[in-house]
């Protein structure tokens, strides 16, 4: 469903990825793990359009998304849940969704708002807020609405950058659940997550970034697991 083929991406001089081969397949969640600052959002943010790759392919359903616009790329179907949430301020919960229907635009209002019920089914806090300014929600509240404002969208694939960073072992506990759930429901997933005892339950396979190369690309398997474990000595 997804490949990137030699892909490198620099930030003026700084050459952060260094020639990246990574495939995910439909239904299949992907998770990227290393250290800080070793390139796994910037793969993220590569894929979803925010910044160019200076060499190589990003393939999106076998067609090449290189020189495609970002928001081009959310309408095609990929969702990014950003490492920042970006919460627009000055907008309700229910405006901020509303937004995330923009992937949508030949929707209809009768879908849109069926699409919108169903998303508060799956985020009852949510619904309880719709009124609410989406940044004076709590920090887990917010994780939540900035994964339901891509959902709402429908994508065919889900990017999720850090999603528990910072946040209560409670919350936490209910993100890995909505992530297990969507993987469940066949939703490809490109998971970033430090969590990686947590994360790697989740994953059918997994790339290790060190210095913008993949080091280590595994299954969830014992083994596999066993190697990524003692790679990051977690």
């Amino acid at each position: 469903m997804l490949e990137l083929k030699g892909v490198h991406t620099h930030y003026g001089l700084s050459h952060v990825l260094q020639g990246i081969d990574l495939k995910v397949g439909r239904g299949e969640v992907v998770g990227l793990f290393g250290r800080n600052g070793v390139g796994k959002t910037t793969v993220i943010k590569t894929i979803a359009g925010w910044v160019s790759p200076s060499e190589g392919q990003v393939l999106f359903e076998n067609k090449p998304l290189n020189g495609v616009s970002a928001d081009q790329i959310c309408r095609r179907g990929i969702g990014l849940v950003p490492e920042d949430r970006r919460i627009f301020p000055g907008l309700t919960v229910e405006e901020n969704l509303r937004l995330g229907q923009m992937q949508c635009p030949s929707r209809g209002r009768p879908e849109s708002r069926r699409r919108m019920e169903d998303i508060y089914q799956r985020f009852p806090r949510l619904a309880e807020r719709r009124r609410q300014m989406g940044t004076t929600l709590s920090g887990g509240e917010q994780q939540m609405l900035a994964i339901a404002r891509v959902l709402v969208g429908e994508p065919k694939l889900l990017l999720i950058d850090e999603p528990t960073e910072g946040l209560a072992p409670m919350i936490v506990d209910e993100l890995f659940t909505l992530i297990g759930d969507l993987a469940r429901e066949g939703t490809p997933i490109v998971l970033v997550e430090q969590n990686v005892h947590r994360a790697v339950a989740l994953v059918q396979r997994f790339y290790v970034l060190e210095r913008g190369t993949v080091v280590l690309e595994g299954k969830n398997s014992y083994a596999d697991k066993s190697a990524l474990m003692e790679r990051l000595a977690v």
